[in-house]
């Protein structure tokens, strides 16, 4: 899990998402030790996460390039992932003018988490990227407008990649 960021208005939706995708091939208590310091903040670099899955014997692979906002039908659609034991978990986030529905999806199983209106950041993501969005929000928001809201957006995502080997540069 990496980052997505969203600010639903009245008037529209926004939302943002790095790219990243960490792969790892490893005994689950190795791996469980690598993303646990992951998530947490502890490995900041991609030199950081390199050398810790070498540490621990995990095969490393580090993408750029998942795709994790998209639009269906007028609809903003992002997700993060995680898949362990063969079992993908993505928490999804769908989001318009004035509303949003957040779910869960395990497998075929889709449940509905959570829902909300207009005047929202939502953030998915892993313990820090959350961490940071959620304090560049408290900081920075005032209860601007859309242009705002996507300054903050951006403002996240460059500070989560900057602090965290979790989320792609920008």
């Amino acid at each position: 899990m990496s980052l997505v960021i969203a600010f639903i208005g009245m008037q529209g939706a926004v939302m943002a998402g790095d790219t990243r995708e960490i792969i790892t091939i490893g005994d689950d208590i190795s791996t469980g030790i690598l993303e646990h310091e992951l998530y947490s903040g502890q490995l900041i670099t991609d030199d950081d996460v390199k050398k810790r899955a070498g540490d621990l014997g995990i095969s490393l692979t580090i993408n750029d390039d998942k795709r994790k906002v998209t639009q269906r039908n007028g609809i903003l659609v992002g997700e993060v992932s995680e898949t362990r034991c063969g079992v993908t978990r993505t928490k999804r986030l769908y989001a318009t003018a004035g509303e949003y529905v957040l779910a869960e999806v395990t497998g075929s199983s889709v449940n509905v988490t959570g829902k909300g209106t207009a005047s929202n950041f939502v953030v998915l993501g892993n313990e820090i990227t959350q961490r940071i969005a959620h304090a560049c929000i408290r900081e920075q928001w005032n209860h601007g407008g859309m242009q705002d809201a996507i300054r903050i957006i951006m403002l996240a995502m460059k500070r989560a990649s900057d602090k965290t080997a979790s989320v792609s540069g920008l």
